[in-house]
């Protein structure tokens, strides 16, 4: 594997720290679910939220919102680590979201999206044009026996500053 293809852990720690700071201050449901970013790498991510009383609901599966929380941090986490590479300030936002919801899920989900060069393509063209972009990205959710329980396709929106 080059190192592209795997996380490097001092940047993973400094993501994930990153990520805790935005939920303390921007986005406090992020804090709420306490995702975990697994790995991350220019072209994928992999984001866990545990099962636990916070993210469950009356079925004792995980919540809906628990897990919309859990495809927002995949699909938005990309974002932050290419503009940290590029050192360019970028503005970002969702401007709209497609869930299937195919299974309860009874376990620790597991949130991966294989995005990344899409989203590096669209801060580069939003860098060469000054406009904003917009693009839609896969997220699949798998529970802890790498059973897909939910996909979700959000559009990601990003203008360099």
């Amino acid at each position: 594997m080059t190192m592209s293809e795997q996380s490097d852990p001092r940047r993973l720690r400094k993501l994930q720290w990153l990520l805790l700071l935005m939920g303390w201050f921007k986005i406090p449901m992020i804090a709420y679910v306490r995702p975990k970013l697994m790995e991350i790498n220019d072209e994928s991510v992999h984001v866990r939220i545990r099962l636990r009383r916070a993210t469950r609901n009356h079925l004792k599966s995980m919540y809906f919102g628990a897990l919309a929380v859990g495809a927002d941090v995949a699909a938005g986490i990309h974002v932050f680590y290419f503009a940290q590479e590029s050192g360019l300030k970028v503005s970002f936002a969702f401007k709209g979201m497609k869930a299937d919801f195919l299974k309860r899920a009874e376990s620790d989900v597991t949130f991966v999206c294989d995005e990344g060069l899409v989203i590096k393509e669209m801060i580069e063209s939003s860098k060469i044009s000054g406009e904003r972009m917009n693009q839609n990205v896969t997220v699949v959710a798998k529970d802890m026996n790498a059973v897909i329980v939910a996909t979700f396709e959000m559009t990601v929106s990003v203008k360099v500053q």
